[in-house]
């Protein structure tokens, strides 16, 4: 795919309130006294009337939302993903998720390439998480023009929804005219060999990996899933019977994100050998947002080692091939 420029997925989603906020009068966004970092301040600026700063108190805000969606209201709330997802999860659990409540939820400084503010800023645990509450919807969007139309189809769906966007700037490679829809995974290059699929960030590296392993004559399938809940079990399904082999990354924890949610798809449909490209067990760390994706080992070379693995495993037979069972 064409290189577009770059942008931070924290803009798409500025934007993609803006958006809803011109469309729907009965949107509200609620701040925590971060609203330039999560770009929440591009709706406070338009419609400061609709605009609520409930401060450093994440559990509040998170109830606040829900009483005001339970009077008709679609409110958003957006914070740092640490705060937003973990320290109020209890709230999210009993007052969103059990009652069914339409609150969204922005969670920014997704993943490592945060950079500099370090492990205790860096969530790495929220889609495994997420994804395990009853009616919650889970989006991680690839790019800023994805993480715009994720933001505006979660305003425009009935539920709870949670968005998971960065702080840096990423590669621009969708465009106002590449198909999305929550539950929807897409492939984005064709391919036999094997099959990479990855959300957020590591789209754009698994599309790198994938022109890596062309030059071996490895033709690899790409697939971007922006939906984590619901997921796009049949797309999925098809890759591993078609491909054989699989390779998930994700800029998180290895265990129990996009990479749990494509085990539970295959082991129950096509078992197939699978690598997990992923934060292995470890809390991240303070850097720039390059050498951190270096570190942590979620670049395309990494994505490309795992293709040979997983293919190689897949040549000998699943069987015998490993003595060990870690991700």
């Amino acid at each position: 795919m064409e290189l577009l420029g770059s942008k931070p997925t924290r803009h798409g989603f500025g934007e993609g309130l803006v958006t809803l906020g011109e469309r729907y009068e009965n949107v509200v966004v609620l701040g925590g006294d971060i609203t330039g970092s999560v770009m929440t301040q591009l709706f406070k600026d338009k419609f400061p009337d609709r605009f609520f700063s409930i401060g450093v108190a994440e559990q509040n805000a998170t109830t606040i939302a829900a009483g005001l969606a339970l009077s008709g209201k679609i409110p958003f709330f957006a914070s740092y993903g640490a705060f937003c997802a973990l320290r109020n999860a209890d709230q999210l659990r009993i007052s969103v998720c059990y009652n069914d409540v339409n609150v969204k939820i922005g969670g920014g400084h997704s993943g490592i390439s945060v950079g500099p503010d370090g492990a205790t800023h860096q969530v790495l645990e929220e889609i495994a998480y997420l994804r395990t509450l009853p009616h919650m919807t889970m989006l991680v969007p690839a790019d800023f023009e994805e993480a715009r139309k994720a933001t505006i189809a979660m305003g425009e769906m009935i539920g709870p929804a949670y968005i998971r966007f960065g702080r840096s700037p990423v590669p621009l490679f969708t465009t106002s005219e590449t198909p999305f829809a929550i539950g929807k995974a897409h492939v984005i290059k064709d391919g036999n060999d094997v099959a990479l699929i990855a959300c957020g960030a590591l789209v754009w590296e698994s599309l790198l990996a994938a022109d890596d392993l062309a030059k071996s004559g490895i033709n690899a399938r790409v697939i971007n899933a922006p939906s984590i809940k619901p997921f796009d079990f049949n797309t999925v399904t098809q890759a591993a019977r078609e491909c054989g082999c699989i390779v998930t990354a994700e800029e998180h924890q290895v265990h129990a994100g996009l990479g749990g949610a494509v085990a539970e798809c295959t082991a129950k449909n096509a078992p197939v050998p699978i690598e997990f490209v992923g934060v292995k067990d470890s809390f991240g760390g303070s850097g720039e947002p390059e050498e951190l994706m270096e570190k942590f080992g979620l670049t395309w070379k990494e994505i490309a080692a795992a293709a040979r693995v997983a293919m190689k495993r897949r040549d000998k037979g699943s069987s015998g091939v490993r003595s060990i069972v870690e991700p």
